[in-house]
Order: C-alpha cells, then sequence, then structure tokens
C-alpha cells in the first residue's frame, strides 16, 4: 500500500508561456477544426485577444513540471506497472496564446481497489495567469496494478 501520509504533498509549482505555435499543433494533432485554434484572424473576429487554448492543453503543460522519477519513487512505484487512470478539467476562465501559466500540483488523494491489487494516486493542479486569475483546476489519477 502507498503511503497515505504523502495526501496533500506538494509536488511543485511552475510557469510555463503558452506559445501559439505549440496551440496550433496540438490542435491539428487532436482533431480540432475550428480556425479560432489555428488563425489569429477567426480567433479575433470570434472575441478572443488572441489564439485561445484548445480543450486538454491542459495536460499537456501541467505533466512538464511535475518529476515523474521523483514522484515514482516516493510512492515506491514501477514504472512498467503504471497505468493512465483518468484526467478532468474545471475551467473558469479562458487562456490565451501569449499567457504565462502557472501550475501548483499536490497529491490528493492515495487509494487502493480490489484488495490492493490497484493503488491510484489522484493529483491535482491549480493553474492561474500571469495576472493570478484562476484559470482552472486539473485532475489527473495514475494507478499501479
Amino acid at each position: 500500500m502507498t503511503d497515505k501520509s504523502l495526501i496533500g504533498h506538494p509536488l511543485g509549482t511552475f510557469s510555463v508561456d503558452v506559445e501559439k505555435g505549440r496551440l496550433r499543433f496540438f490542435a491539428k494533432a487532436t482533431g480540432q477544426n475550428d480556425p479560432i485554434y489555428t488563425d489569429e484572424a477567426a480567433a479575433k473576429a470570434a472575441g478572443h485577444k488572441a489564439l485561445p487554448m484548445p480543450p486538454t492543453f491542459l495536460f499537456c503543460l501541467a505533466g512538464e513540471g511535475v518529476d515523474r522519477v521523483s514522484l515514482l519513487k516516493m510512492l515506491n512505484w514501477d514504472l512498467g506497472r503504471i497505468l493512465h487512470a483518468e484526467q478532468s478539467f474545471t475551467y473558469h476562465k479562458m487562456a490565451y496564446a501569449g499567457d504565462v501559466l502557472t501550475f501548483e500540483t499536490r497529491i490528493s488523494d492515495i487509494y487502493e481497489k480490489k484488495g490492493g491489487a490497484l493503488q491510484f494516486m489522484v493529483q491535482e493542479t491549480r493553474v492561474t495567469n500571469q495576472d493570478g486569475e484562476h484559470i482552472a483546476d486539473v485532475r489527473c489519477s495514475l494507478v499501479q496494478r
């Protein structure tokens, strides 16, 4: 069983620039057909200040600042037995190309199922922009089988 005393443990805070090239690439890679995600003129015509961040792009950014090797060592988990269980997003405000987002992540839960055959770790990340505005909350679960 993973140590439940790790619940609440901070996993770090970091900031990242939201670059329009990365937004365009992600939008195309995920099949976003709406031109507001790739064409600045279309985004502005739709009332956005710049290219908006496509849904789920926060998951990519949130993963950049967490030291996965240290996290797995702390949990005493084996990389070969880990699966991504789920993710969810609660959006509070739009994020755009040119924003600087800050991610603050912590372990929010640790539990098991099937008599310990499956161990879960849930991490939650609060995302704010350069103005301190609350952009979103990202929740991600990993499972060790």
